[in-house]
């Protein structure tokens, strides 16, 4: 009894160690429910996304290292390490993979049928194939679905209120993100409403940037930036770029205008994360990802960046200002 109550002492103290043994670590996970984690970014990135997540986790009785394990790989924006980590989970036999963006999904979705995946974003899962429906997702894919498609038109008309004589719009996107095509169209759909003209603009991978930016010039007023995991990773150099050429720059995220963008109008991704946990818990309690339907946002942010606006030399309408949910300074 005596012996037994020590070596629980000793697994405790191990448990909460800061430099815990690799083999302690594996041996110990090895006896764990396990969440791949699938970043499309870096660490760094989604700093704020994967607290977020945590902090939920934790809430609902998940402590990494005591009741959950999780396997981190983080893709840097590179699309070929997708279906790479996603093998690499199947191989690993985790529990549930937890991943965001339309292309990590898919790549997941791919690698098993059997293994439940969450996405923690998803622009348009049904039109991309994620999932069979939000009601009943069907098969092993269920999670938060970010809208992003329906909110092109809504983005494009709140760029024209702040720059009121735009005429010509730039769209920046990576093509080989699978919903891109259906934003485009949504996005040419609101701009004929409004007369603008409109020039789709490819970025495929880091070094078409600045070849890209030279391609603009004089064929856009403003620019209209779909998000993808390369792109976000480049977010400050585009915005710096744009505003060397004097662009506005629309956005679906506050993290690029974080990075100096003008403006973002989306769901609240930190949100999106946060509800996540919540089907993680679900999945590793028992229930079947089929069952379990997709969400839609509940938060969105209207963000503005006014050193942005003052550089490009905007003034924006004070009525405009009272409805943003962020100013940053």
């Amino acid at each position: 009894m005596q012996l037994d109550l020590r070596r629980r002492e000793f697994m405790t103290l191990l448990g909460g160690a800061a430099a815990w043994p690799l083999a302690a670590r594996a041996q110990q996970a090895g006896n764990l429910p396990t969440i791949g984690l699938l970043g499309a970014t870096t660490p760094a990135a989604q700093s704020q996304l994967t607290a977020a997540f945590m902090q939920r986790l934790r809430e609902l009785g998940w402590i990494e290292g005591r009741s959950v394990a999780i396997e981190y790989r983080w893709a840097e924006g590179r699309s070929e390490r997708f279906a790479q980590f996603a093998a690499e989970f199947v191989r690993l036999k985790v529990d549930v993979i937890l991943t965001h963006n339309t292309p990590p999904v898919l790549a997941a979705k791919q690698a098993t049928s059997i293994i439940p995946i969450v996405f923690a974003t998803a622009a348009d899962p049904v039109g991309t194939g994620v999932v069979a429906s939000l009601a009943q997702p069907g098969g092993n894919v269920t999670g938060l679905s970010s809208q992003t498609t329906d909110l092109a038109g809504k983005r494009i008309e709140l760029l024209r209120e702040v720059v009121p004589g735009l005429r010509r719009l730039a769209i920046l996107a990576n093509p080989d993100n699978s919903y891109v095509a259906t934003e485009v169209r949504e996005v040419r759909a609101a701009a004929r409403t409004l007369g603008l003209e409109v020039d789709l603009f490819e970025i495929r991978q880091a070094q078409d940037i600045a070849r890209v930016f030279e391609g603009i010039k004089g064929r856009a007023e403003a620019l209209n930036i779909l998000p993808d995991p390369l792109l976000f990773i480049h977010r400050l150099r585009i915005n710096t770029l744009a505003l060397g050429a004097r662009l506005p720059t629309m956005h679906t995220l506050r993290e690029y205008v974080e990075a100096s963008g003008l403006m973002a109008y989306g769901p609240n991704w930190p949100d999106q994360w946060r509800r996540a946990a919540d089907y993680v818990d679900k999945i590793l309690r028992g229930a079947k990802p089929a069952n379990i339907p997709v969400e839609q946002p509940t938060k969105f942010d209207l963000v503005i960046n006014l050193t942005t606006a003052k550089a490009l030399g905007l003034t924006i309408p004070e009525p405009f200002l009272l409805r943003a949910d962020e100013l940053i300074e």
